[in-house]
């Protein structure tokens, strides 16, 4: 059996949420219609909820071209947190990194080149070679590394994605989607803070050669941090672009535009569309209790069920007072219970659309009853 308590969101937390009966009465606010992008397909994420706040064609599979060194990063710097491999450390250069065709940062054979030098030019240059040569690394070779791309793909849940290499050069094996390029790039984001300043840096100088960051909204846009630019001609003109303006982070995904221009212009009405006409509201405060739940073989009656992080959502401004949310509890509930176990699921919706499900976990352990507790509550049960 599932118990269902519908409630307000927020209603402890946020007393000015309307009721149900103001709710019918307040008219919606007028927001101007989301910019045209001109893309294949594109997606503008909230950082901080992980909620997709526009998209066209999020899951159109597409070449990701150089966006595919997201992914790449990702595993380095896995290597490096992990200590396998460290930043000062000599990396020998193959022929096969050496020759590598497309965008360089001309490492050579015999000159030492350290990990650090070649993060930087993947990252600031898109060097394919100091690519390979990092994936060699950390795996042995190309092919090796592209199975740990495609473990970690899976780990992330980025089901329109296969990798064959770790460049991006094309190969009708080798893609990805709008959606996914943006789980992983926040996943970088959030799980390599110390490493993310990279993809700031405007330009990069090895071999007496300096290249510029292909990024053009990190000169234009003071709160452009990041992340990366892609192209192939099978491709188009790509980005994954994102900025924070305090508090907020939005990141947007842009592939298949016309030109290195163009894939700046339409990234730049993303952001700049969603931190103007979308909010970040707390509905619940980290430890709050959303419910008391029934439980039944416990040392208590009732246990506090909510959020052990403080629970955001983004909506459109003004649009705070039309969310609403069914909290499904998990019924009959048993003890024990561990402080942080799933106990129910939130239902969210804003002005009677789904927005999604969030699991409610228990706020405080709870231990079993005595002999005569739980005899009685099993006496319920059977009744119940």
């Amino acid at each position: 059996m599932r118990r269902i308590l519908s409630l307000l969101a927020g209603l402890s937390l946020l007393p000015c949420l309307l009721t149900q009966a103001a709710l019918a009465q307040s008219p919606a606010p007028l927001l101007p219609a989301p910019p045209a992008i001109a893309a294949k397909s594109w997606v503008l994420l909230d950082f901080n909820t992980g909620q997709t706040l526009l998209s066209r064609d999020p899951d159109l599979r597409i070449e990701p071209a150089s966006l595919t060194k997201v992914m790449t990063a990702w595993l380095v710097f896995d290597a490096l947190k992990q200590k396998r491999i460290t930043l000062d450390q000599a990396v020998p250069v193959s022929d096969r990194a050496w020759k590598a065709e497309g965008s360089r940062t001309f490492i050579e054979p015999r000159k030492p080149v350290t990990v650090d030098e070649l993060l930087k030019g993947m990252i600031v240059q898109s060097g394919n070679d100091a690519t390979i040569a990092l994936a060699e690394l950390v795996a042995g070779s190309e092919e090796a590394f592209a199975d740990l791309m495609n473990r970690q793909a899976g780990r992330l849940g980025l089901g329109g994605t296969h990798f064959v290499n770790a460049t991006g050069l094309p190969d009708p094996r080798h893609y990805s989607t709008a959606r996914d390029l943006g789980v992983l790039a926040s996943a970088l984001i959030r799980d390599f803070p110390g490493f993310f300043p990279l993809y700031s840096l405007r330009e990069y100088r090895y071999n007496n050669i300096t290249q510029y960051n292909r990024n053009l909204l990190l000169g234009r846009d003071p709160t452009v941090d990041g992340l990366k630019t892609g192209f192939h001609e099978s491709a188009g003109y790509c980005l994954i672009a994102t900025a924070k303006r305090e508090p907020r982070r939005l990141l947007s995904v842009v592939l298949g535009t016309a030109s290195e221009q163009a894939r700046a212009q339409e990234s730049q009405k993303l952001l700049n569309y969603g931190f103007q006409f979308y909010e970040t509201v707390r509905l619940y405060q980290k430890g709050q209790a959303v419910a008391r739940l029934p439980v039944y073989k416990g040392a208590r009656d009732e246990l506090r069920a909510g959020f052990m992080d403080d629970f955001h959502m983004s909506v459109p401004r003004g649009m705070a007072d039309r969310i609403k949310a069914n909290l499904t509890s998990l019924q009959p509930l048993l003890a024990p219970v561990a402080a942080g176990q799933k106990v129910g699921t939130l239902s969210i919706t804003l002005d009677g659309k789904p927005v999604g499900d969030y699991p409610v976990v228990a706020l405080e352990a709870m231990g079993v009853a005595n002999i005569f507790g739980r005899a009685w509550d099993s006496l319920r049960l059977w009744f119940k």
